[in-house]
């Protein structure tokens, strides 16, 4: 039997959002229309999911993220307190010619994260190339550390790091994929 979704007296769902079973939505979230959001969610205090955003099963989103319009995120996924998932390159508020900008003057390119990643806390994420730590792709499986950021290893889905062999540290899984070549290049 399936459980049903919480959704405290203060948030904000619209009705056109839809919301997986035994998810959480804490106080002060906001999910704006179309939105879709799987089961088994926590979204904490203060949240925000924009128009049509799409969120996959046992997503956290700790208090204050802010996800907008055009972001994807796979199931699994973390992504720590304060953390803006943007999807506007340019921002600007007003067009060339002085007007306020609209709709029609700007392309949404949503941000994507794949499944089981961490974002961590207080990151600010652009779509097409990520934020401002951050400056190309992380690899499946990366852990990257820095400003810039630069690779230094990767990790297992359970959080361990993976040793050069893709052997992770933590669990014994083992993962194959050319972990070694990486490995040795990010050291």
């Amino acid at each position: 039997m399936a459980q049903a979704s919480r959704i405290h007296r203060t948030a904000d769902v619209s009705v056109s959002a839809s919301v997986g079973d035994a998810t959480q939505i804490w106080n002060e979230v906001q999910v704006r229309d179309g939105a879709r959001i799987g089961s088994e969610c926590v979204l904490g205090k203060g949240v925000y999911v924009d128009v049509g955003v799409v969120i996959g099963d046992r997503v956290k989103l700790e208090n204050r993220v802010s996800v907008f319009r055009g972001a994807r995120l796979a199931s699994g996924v973390f992504v720590g307190p304060h953390t803006c998932l943007l999807n506007d390159k340019r921002p600007r508020a007003v067009t060339p010619d002085g007007r306020p900008k609209g709709a029609e003057d700007w392309t949404v390119s949503g941000v994507s994260i794949k499944e089981g990643a961490a974002v961590g806390g207080g990151c600010t994420i652009l779509p097409g190339v990520t934020g401002s730590v951050v400056t190309r792709d992380v690899p499946d499986h990366g852990l990257v550390v820095g400003n810039p950021a630069r690779l230094i290893g990767y990790v297992c889905e359970c959080g361990g790091r993976l040793q050069v062999d893709g052997v992770c540290t933590v669990c014994s899984r083992i993962h194959r994929g050319g972990f070694e070549q990486l490995a040795r290049a990010a050291s």
